[in-house]
């Protein structure tokens, strides 16, 4: 019985029908907990409609750990153990947190509502269990990540450089170095704000070759993923062509 929860509640791979429909079914049910999100007041229909994803999301917190140990190489008292602490599963839990109805009425007149309550934008996560397209860029990252981190150093490198020149360049642009980082990140990422930027004749020529460079910086790693993603994608072909081969 549990073996068959644990085939069920794990992304399908297209084989099994009722993993599949589940999947399907814990996507639209998180659509349907984020609605009230888009909206500032809470009306009786978003609580009831948040009640009743919320018990689902926790009945499907129970059978995953309840059935941790199926898909763990460690022994079962380590893998029920190990699991409330996994990435996913703290995701899962900290997206129930603001529903639990204790909860809000503890902090009814704080604050920390309004954080509790933006906490579930933390269930747009919970897509990664039940997409087979997306668990296969979670692994392209995870196997190109010391490409990415090479990466990632490059940028906060070429930002933090950029900062340095463009902060000592205008003084007066420029109060802080903090203000020089945001305009080097804005820079980077080619977004372009114009809320900060140089007057100078050298500091608009730093601003070129600062969102010239950062194209390449920024490039780098959609290329990494994006070649990583293709070779996955030529793999499971390949797999499941022998598959239907030896059927």
């Amino acid at each position: 019985m549990r073996k068959r929860i644990h085939g069920i509640i794990e992304a399908s791979d297209g084989r099994d029908l009722y993993s599949s429909i589940y999947d399907v079914f814990m996507m639209v049910v998180i659509i349907i907990s984020l609605l009230p999100l888009n909206f500032k007041e809470e009306t009786p229909f978003f609580e009831v409609t948040d009640k009743i994803t919320a018990g689902i999301f926790i009945l499907d917190y129970i059978m995953r750990w309840a059935t941790a140990d199926l898909g763990s190489d460690k022994k079962p008292s380590v893998a029920f153990l190990q699991y409330p602490f996994t990435p996913m599963a703290i995701v899962d839990l900290l997206s129930i947190l603001p529903s639990l109805s204790i909860l809000n009425r503890g902090f009814k007149m704080l604050r920390i509502l309004r954080m509790l309550r933006a906490m579930r934008v933390l269930r747009v996560f919970k897509f990664v269990r039940y997409s087979k397209n997306l668990q296969i860029i979670i692994n392209v990252i995870r196997k190109s990540k010391r490409a990415l981190l090479t990466v990632g150093i490059l940028a906060v490198g070429y930002v933090y450089v950029s900062a340095l020149v463009i902060y000592n360049v205008e003084p007066d642009t420029f109060d802080s170095i903090y203000d020089a980082v945001y305009w080097a990140m804005v820079s980077l990422t080619t977004v372009g704000y114009g809320d900060i930027y140089p007057v100078s004749w050298i500091g608009r020529a730093i601003a070129m070759c600062s969102s010239f460079l950062g194209i390449a910086v920024v490039a780098l790693p959609a290329g990494i993923i994006t070649a990583g993603y293709m070779t996955e994608i030529s793999k499971e072909n390949e797999e499941s062509g022998e598959n239907e081969g030896q059927s």
